[in-house]
C-alpha cells in the first residue's frame, strides 16, 4: 500500500486528490477506504505515537479532505496532532528539531484543504502563525539562504516543496497583497514562457534513482505528456491561479 514508492495506493491518490477526484468516483473511493482502513492505529490513530510525523500525516489530511473524508475522526485527530506539532516559530518540521523549516509544508497544507467554515479556533491560530512563518521568509530562505531545489517547479508535488508549492499553498490561505510575496512572485513571472505557459523543470527530486523508470527514460509516475523543460499543464494551471490571486493578472 505505501511500496513501491510514487506507484502504490498512497501515492497515486495524493496525485488524483491533487488534480481535483473525490471518492464520487467509486474506484477512487475504494482505494480510499482500503488506504485509510489500514493506516488506522498509525499516523491517523496513534497521535504523537512513534509512527507520528508531519510530512506523512499533512499528506494524509490533506488527500483525505479533498477526497470527501475530512468529518472522518481519524482526521480530527490528525488535526489536533498538527497543531500540537507546530514549533514556536510558527513552522513545522518532519525530524526532530526547535525549528521549522519551509519543506514542512504538509501541516499548512492540510489545513488549507479544509473549508473555512469549518476551521475551529486553533486551527485558525496555526494557520496564521504558519503564514507568518513562511511571509517572514519571503517563500524561498532560510537563514538568509536559498536551496536550489526549491526553485524548480515540479509535478507531482507529492511531500516536496518547491517556491511554485509555497505560493499556491499561502495564497490558497488569503496571504496574497502581502509584500513579503513579491520576490516569490518575481520568480515566477520571469519564468513565464513567451507563448505565456510554464515549464516542468523537474518531474520530480527522486528521478535520479533507476527504479522509478520504466526502462526507457519514463518514469513510472510520470503524467502523460509532461516532459522536463518543456510547458507544463499542470505548472501552468497552478502559476495562473496564483498570480490571479494575487492580482498580477
Amino acid at each position: 500500500m505505501e511500496g513501491p514508492k510514487y506507484t502504490a495506493t498512497r501515492y497515486v491518490l495524493h496525485v488524483l486528490a491533487d488534480l481535483g477526484l473525490d471518492r464520487s468516483n467509486p474506484r477512487l473511493a475504494r482505494g480510499a477506504r482500503l488506504y485509510f482502513d489500514l493506516v488506522s492505529g498509525r499516523r491517523f490513530n496513534e497521535m504523537g505515537g512513534r509512527d507520528s510525523e508531519v510530512c506523512c500525516t499533512g499528506g494524509d489530511v490533506r488527500i483525505a479532505t479533498r477526497l470527501g473524508y475530512g468529518t472522518d475522526p481519524r482526521v480530527a485527530r490528525s488535526i489536533a496532532w498538527l497543531i500540537g506539532a507546530q514549533k514556536k516559530d510558527g513552522g513545522w518540521h518532519c525530524w526532530p528539531s526547535r525549528k521549522g523549516t519551509l519543506d514542512s509544508w504538509e501541516a499548512l497544507g492540510a489545513f488549507a484543504a479544509i473549508p473555512e467554515g469549518l476551521r475551529s479556533p486553533a486551527m485558525r491560530e496555526a494557520i496564521r502563525r504558519g503564514l507568518e512563518f513562511y511571509l517572514d521568509r519571503e517563500l524561498m530562505y532560510e537563514d538568509g539562504a536559498t536551496y536550489a531545489p526549491w526553485l524548480r517547479a515540479h509535478f507531482p508535488v507529492h511531500y516536496y516543496y518547491d517556491v511554485l508549492v509555497g505560493l499556491d499553498l499561502v495564497t490558497s490561505l488569503g496571504a496574497t497583497g502581502d509584500p513579503r510575496l513579491n520576490r516569490a512572485l518575481d520568480w515566477l513571472e520571469k519564468k513565464r514562457n513567451p507563448d505565456g505557459s510554464w515549464n516542468l523543470d523537474v518531474l520530480h527530486p527522486d528521478v535520479e534513482d533507476e527504479a522509478y523508470f520504466d526502462g526507457v527514460g519514463t518514469p513510472f509516475f510520470a503524467l502523460g505528456l509532461e516532459f522536463p523543460r518543456r510547458p507544463s499543464r499542470w505548472i501552468t494551471i497552478t502559476a495562473l491561479k496564483v498570480l490571479r490571486r494575487a492580482g498580477r493578472l
